[in-house]
């Protein structure tokens, strides 16, 4: 092998090499985060019973994905559980004699291996546009990324629809060369990003088309025969998505059985129309259903220290300025304007700017201000972009772009392993993420195990009164704990422990509470530790 390129397969070794310690390190440091305990026992459910009775809301591939992890704990489930899907989580983790550290553990690690795969997707797409220093570029900004580390390291389902959303977009741009290898691939990876997440319902009329025309741009025939099989592709494209939806749903039963959930909403107009004429089972436009029921809600939100009632539309992009290395984010921008400058590159632009556009509106109308998560395809989009700028000539710009991407690096080294609570040093960094945002941005109930160990350590035998938010359950962790809203506030005396998403949105006893009291530490940038 050439010295060169033996130190390129080394360079993308390193890469992914560190991203893979970051992210089982935090898998192994982080107590269940409040979504994870539904998706891991409705895994077992699917493994264990063959049933889609629990979590109809979000298709079954990623939960199987976990499930081929959970598979080797010999997890025990009762099958007459009578609970929802919330406390079956809880039963499954806590009540049933599993280890909760080795079950979350073993459901995490096939998310990380999947991650890391997505990072040669990374690569090889904008190695396709930009050559190889692009696609190390590239590389370099997703394998250091806080939110892809942070969720990548979690079995939750926002990091595997968006790399195989991704996967789609890149074998649609491979198809301008090989449609009859490429364009079922497009079909299967959008297929499979379908039956993960139904978020991505927006893209499939963009992927089918440019799986057309990439097939068009392939072809040299005449018109009439470059048209048919254009046709033929965007339709095969869409055709082969649908199967893969319909396999992952008889993978879990093969008889389909399935029962409607009660009170779903009775939607009218565009989102009727769009629900009756989805090509899917039927548990998965109920479970379209159940997705609008949530919308039709009015949530809490937190954003630069403000609480509020709904959702402003402004929420996500500047919570994606916050989360975002401020050297990631100059590169995105520099590789989107040199992808525009460079003639050659422009067509590209169709397969990562309008899918990224497209999904990022459709969270900023969405109910749930819940966290930059809900737009965890950027930094897969758009660090392939980035890579454009590896075709700079200017030795100054590239000089730039590796400082640029040398900080992103450093800055997400000094983070570890504090991804979640990750923000930039124009909004005080890690330590003062609480004070912008909440939810998954800040505090998801990652840190439970850690204050576990933080009390036994530092405050042995002191009274503690717990308000936390999150899935886990604190006796396990050997926390001993009191409900400080179940006496008088003058009879709170010792530590009083907050989470951040509580704080953020506390009512106005827990505002007095907090006021009088003394903040005195934290636990992994996410749990306040006061002394009354």
């Amino acid at each position: 092998m050439p010295r060169r390129r033996l130190l390129y397969v080394l360079a993308v070794v390193a890469m992914l090499g560190q991203m893979a310690f970051a992210m089982v390190t935090t898998a192994m440091q982080q107590s269940p985060t409040i979504d994870e305990p539904v998706y891991v026992a409705t895994a077992e459910v699917y493994r264990q019973q063959h049933s889609l009775r629990y979590n109809p809301e979000h298709p079954p591939l990623g939960k199987l994905i976990i499930a081929a992890g959970t598979a080797f704990a010999g997890a025990e489930l009762d099958p007459a559980y009578p609970g929802n899907q919330t406390l079956l989580g809880r039963h499954l983790l806590y009540e049933s004699g599993n280890n909760p550290f080795h079950l979350m553990l073993l459901a995490r690690l096939p998310v990380i291996l999947l991650t890391l795969v997505f990072g040669l997707v990374v690569l090889l797409f904008a190695r396709d546009l930009a050559g190889p220093w692009g696609g190390l570029i590239a590389l370099t900004l997703y394998s250091f990324s806080p939110d892809v580390i942070a969720h990548g390291s979690l079995a939750t389902l926002d990091v595997p629809a968006a790399g195989m959303l991704l996967t789609a977009f890149w074998a649609a741009w491979r198809a301008r060369t090989r449609p009859a290898v490429w364009v079922p691939v497009a079909g299967a990876a959008l297929g499979a990003a379908l039956a993960t997440r139904m978020s991505v319902l927006p893209a499939v009329p963009l992927l089918v088309l440019l799986a057309g025309w990439s097939t068009w741009q392939a072809r040299t025939d005449d018109l009439r025969r470059r048209l048919l099989i254009a046709a033929g592709a965007t339709l095969g494209a869409g055709v082969i998505a649908v199967a893969v939806v319909w396999f992952v749903y008889l993978v879990v039963d093969p008889r389909l059985r399935w029962t409607t959930p009660p009170n779903l909403p009775d939607v009218r107009g565009l989102k009727r129309l769009a629900v009756d004429l989805l090509p899917f089972p039927q548990a998965y436009t109920d479970g379209m259903l159940v997705q609008f029921k949530f919308e039709n809600r009015l949530f809490n939100g937190f954003l630069l220290g403000e609480s509020y009632k709904g959702s402003p539309w402004y929420y996500m992009p500047v919570a994606i300025l916050i989360k975002t290395p401020l050297g990631m984010l100059a590169l995105w921008a520099g590789g989107l304007f040199t992808m525009l400058m460079v003639p050659r590159l422009r067509a590209a632009l169709l397969y990562l700017v309008p899918v990224s556009v497209v999904l990022l509106l459709l969270t900023m109308m969405g109910a749930r201000n819940y966290g930059t998560r809900y737009a965890i395809h950027l930094p897969l989009f758009l660090a392939v972009a980035a890579g454009a700028v590896a075709l700079i000539r200017f030795p100054p710009s590239r000089i730039a772009a590796g400082l640029l991407a040398l900080w992103v690096a450093v800055g997400s080294a000094l983070t570890f392993p504090f991804y979640l609570p990750y923000s930039n040093e124009a909004f005080g960094g890690t330590a003062k993420t609480h004070l912008n945002l909440h939810d998954a941005n800040v505090d998801w109930g990652q840190d439970l195990a850690r204050l576990g160990q933080y009390l036994r350590t530092e405050h042995p035998g002191e009274p503690v009164w717990l308000v936390y938010k999150g899935a886990g359950v604190p006796s396990y962790y050997g926390i001993a704990a009191r409900d400080p809203y179940s006496v008088p506030l003058g009879e709170i005396r010792g530590l009083l422990v907050v989470s951040d998403s509580r704080v953020a949105l506390a009512g106005p006893r827990l505002k007095q509470m907090i006021a009088t009291s003394q903040e005195i530490g934290h636990v992994g940038h996410s749990i306040r530790i006061y002394r009354r």
